[in-house]
């Protein structure tokens, strides 16, 4: 039989219903694992084992009455640093941030904790969320569960660790060109970034998106159904719609999938990446999909353009910080953000006019299909230390051509393991949906959990 600390959220809220275990059992079994693992992972910030004992006691009171907040009432879990949650500093991944403790609550921590759930702490990433990688200026190394000389990505560096080691069922990431489905690829989790504006956030902009990194399919759908829920704060969120998320059973004969393997530009496909990307293809087809070849859409204007954009914002950020201050950034992102302070206002304005650009490619791409299948990242994933998979400055987004685009359209897109290196490292499959059909994107990828092979053990386990 499992441990408490491998169960889902499903099964926790099952048991926690039947009386066969409580909030509080569950939160000490994830807390004793947690203190095996974490000096070798480093997934989290800002724990509060107090904090969240009161909350899984809070909880076990409700069960006991039968009088739950919600399906996830007392299951563990954690959330990104970036997301404010109150009284607790936002470092934003780097040293260079002054540590303060948040005024309030952004949406997504004010919905998990009106549902029940319980926090144990933050997790980590990168200086200003704009690497895949577990390198930080303030937070330790965050490693990859499934081999620690390995890197988890980036942005959501913690989250993904946590969640494919164990950390309890829940975690909440963010995204704005692959900070969810990055790391949830390279470390076999599943991750969805939602439509843009389906879950509330706040500071909102072009992009961002917060979503969950859980171990089924399922136990996202469950926290959808929470984070989904309407926060006024977000000027940017789509009117609020009460979706059945967990009516995943979806036959997927019939459907006309787009298969794309060429991005157009970035690293090419690592040869395990694109055979475990085709097997995910064929198992579609055996169950009765369509699945057609799909030609590339972005460019390298495209991603210049948006590179130079990105690097002018942070200059401009890391610029206005005291010199104490910004020496502390990370010397890989301020050498990256310095190209920006040589932009012209031409260059900019066409940097900017390419998120647009590619928005409108990936709609028109897309259009012919009910859903795409895509690798994740190209390649597998990389040294600890380094800040992404080409560890280069000047070539920072060359792995993020299959991510970024459905950032700019606004398109749902997850990521879901669909196989091994020969040395056991997971591999990410991309579901991308027609913008605002979260529910359909989680449905396909609950057919293709059904229909892969069994899966490795858990890491850590």
């Amino acid at each position: 039989m499992a441990e408490l600390h491998e169960l889902s959220a499903a099964e926790l809220s099952a048991l926690y219903r039947r009386r066969q275990a409580s909030p509080v059992e569950a939160l000490n079994a994830v807390l004793a694992h947690i203190e095996r693992c974490e000096p070798q992972i480093r997934a989290l910030y800002a724990a509060d084992p107090d904090a969240a004992l009161r909350s899984a006691q809070a909880s076990e009171a409700r069960w006991a009455q039968s009088v739950p907040l919600s399906a996830i009432d007392g299951v563990p879990g954690t959330i990104k640093e970036n997301i404010a949650s109150k009284g607790t500093p936002m470092p934003l991944g780097t040293a260079a941030t002054e540590l303060v403790p948040a005024a309030d609550d952004a949406p997504p921590v004010a919905r998990w904790r009106e549902a029940g759930a319980v926090l144990l702490a933050k997790t980590t990433m990168p200086d200003y969320g704009m690497l895949s990688s577990g390198l930080s200026s303030f937070h330790p190394l965050t490693r990859n569960p499934w081999n620690l000389t390995r890197n988890p990505g980036g942005s959501s560096a913690g989250a993904g660790a946590a969640a494919a080691a164990g950390y309890g069922p829940l975690h909440v990431g963010t995204d704005i060109g692959g900070s969810i489905r990055l790391p949830a690829g390279w470390c076999g989790v599943f991750g969805l970034k939602p439509s843009l504006g389906r879950i509330p956030i706040k500071p909102p902009f072009a992009g961002r998106v917060a979503g969950p990194m859980t171990r089924t399919v399922t136990d996202a759908a469950l926290l959808m159904a929470e984070l989904s829920k309407p926060d006024w704060r977000d000027a940017m969120s789509l009117p609020y719609q009460r979706f059945e998320w967990t009516a995943l059973e979806r036959d997927v004969k019939g459907l006309k999938l787009g298969l794309q393997l060429d991005a157009g530009w970035g690293l090419a496909v690592q040869p395990a990446v694109r055979a475990a990307v085709e097997a995910a293809a064929r198992l579609f087809e055996a169950a009765g999909a369509v699945v057609e070849p799909m030609v590339a859409f972005s460019t390298r204007t495209m991603i210049d353009g948006m590179d130079a954009f990105w690097r002018f914002r942070s200059w401009l950020d890391i610029s206005a910080l005291p010199a104490e201050r910004r020496n502390k950034v990370l010397p890989y992102i301020r050498q990256w953000a310095d190209g920006g302070a040589r932009l012209t206002a031409t260059e900019l304005y066409h940097g900017y006019s390419q998120m647009a650009a590619l928005r409108d490619a990936a709609v028109v791409a897309c259009q012919p299909y009910d859903f795409v299948l895509s690798p994740v990242s190209p390649v597998v994933t990389y040294a600890a230390e380094w800040a992404g998979p080409t560890n280069d400055p000047a070539q920072p987004l060359e792995h993020i051509a299959f991510t970024l685009p459905f950032n700019m359209s606004e398109q749902p897109s997850a990521s879901i393991n669909c196989g091994y290196t020969d040395d056991g490292l997971p591999i990410g499959l991309q579901i991308t949906g027609r913008r605002h059909d979260d529910l359909g994107v989680l449905q396909v990828a609950r057919a293709f959990e059904q229909l892969r092979p069994p899966q490795k053990r858990w890491p850590m386990s």
